[in-house]
């Protein structure tokens, strides 16, 4: 039956008819939406939203990761095959409806005003009643990111995925940078440090806002599995958003990004981490840093792509069968 749906399925992006299934459509042809979805701007009837923010204006070293969701979208064209490895049979993309979104679209050269136009349309998603799962773009889109999803739920459990702790001092709420996300989101009470958790941080910041650190050397020496368990133990049942920032691998496994540093995680170590968080009540997740003209040869943006559909699983995982 696939070989005959590969002779026959091109560009479901736009195409196909029935949002949820598998897609044997040839990996390298056709329009390359996420996982092959089908691109809508209308999300009646859907569960997911898949959408892009591809801004990259408050990075401190290396820009390009604005052409991330693109590279991740095309990088996903491997996956729609079958169901994701590793999940027990669970194929999120046959149980629920998920949409690409598209792209938010914003003024590059207003860039004071993408803070509120995140939170606006990451806004309007969620006013669907449909969970939106983010490509980035810079780690400052979590913040505003972060400001729509406490609006609906209050103070969130944060498990970030990261080299760095993005905790450092910014009290100018005018200031647009990727490494402060966390402190402002801290300050402003839109999560719950003390049941959050930073993963894979390997640089020093001596204040993390009491987020708690299971830093890349704790990874290595204890595995991903009691990793995995750790964070369980913290975030407990409460709602949980999870941001993966690229740079959380090492750059052997994810050299297209702006800021890499050396010893971190795999990209093995970390998918058996995110599929140890199936039953956590997560509720979005994004993953950003995807800067695709550092690596010529697009396995950043194969792990981005593989991290999205594993935050796909993580939320469905808990509604499955609903």
């Amino acid at each position: 039956m696939a070989l005959e749906d590969a002779k026959t399925q091109i560009d479901h992006a736009v195409t196909r008819t029935d949002p949820r299934g598998l897609t044997y459509e040839n990996a390298f042809g056709g329009a390359p939406s996420f996982l092959r979805r089908l691109y809508s701007k209308d999300l009646t009837g859907f569960d997911i939203a898949v959408t892009g923010i591809p801004f990259d204006q408050a990075v401190t070293n290396r820009p390009g990761c604005r052409f991330g969701p693109r590279a991740i979208r095309e990088a996903s064209s491997l996956q729609p095959f079958d169901p994701p490895y590793g999940w027990d049979g669970f194929d999120p993309l046959t149980e629920f409806a998920i949409a690409d979104y598209g792209d938010m679209p914003f003024d590059y050269a207003k860039t004071q005003d993408v803070p509120a136009a995140i939170e606006a349309h990451i806004g309007g998603i969620l006013g669907e009643g449909v969970a939106a799962i983010t490509l980035g773009g810079d780690h400052f889109v979590t913040l505003p990111i972060l400001r729509a999803h406490a609006a609906r739920h209050g103070p969130v459990s944060l498990i970030q995925f990261d080299a760095h702790s993005d905790s450092w001092v910014d009290d100018d709420p005018d200031r647009i940078d990727h490494g402060t996300f966390v402190y402002k989101a801290v300050k402003e009470g839109l999560i719950d440090p003390g049941h959050s958790v930073a993963v894979g941080i390997r640089t020093t910041n001596p204040d993390t806002m009491g987020v708690n650190i299971l830093d890349a050397r704790f990874v290595h020496e204890n595995g991903p599995a009691v990793t995995a368990a750790r964070i369980r133990e913290m975030v407990g049942d409460r709602p949980a958003y999870v941001t993966f920032d690229i740079d959380c691998l090492d750059p052997a496994f994810a050299p297209g990004t702006g800021t890499p540093v050396w010893g971190g995680l795999s990209s093995g170590q970390a998918a058996i981490c995110l599929r140890d968080l199936a039953g956590l009540n997560v509720i979005g997740g994004d993953v950003v840093e995807v800067s695709p003209p550092y690596d010529t040869s697009g396995s950043t943006a194969v792990a981005g792509a593989h991290v999205a559909m594993e935050l796909i699983c993580l939320w469905g995982w808990t509604r499955r069968g609903v």
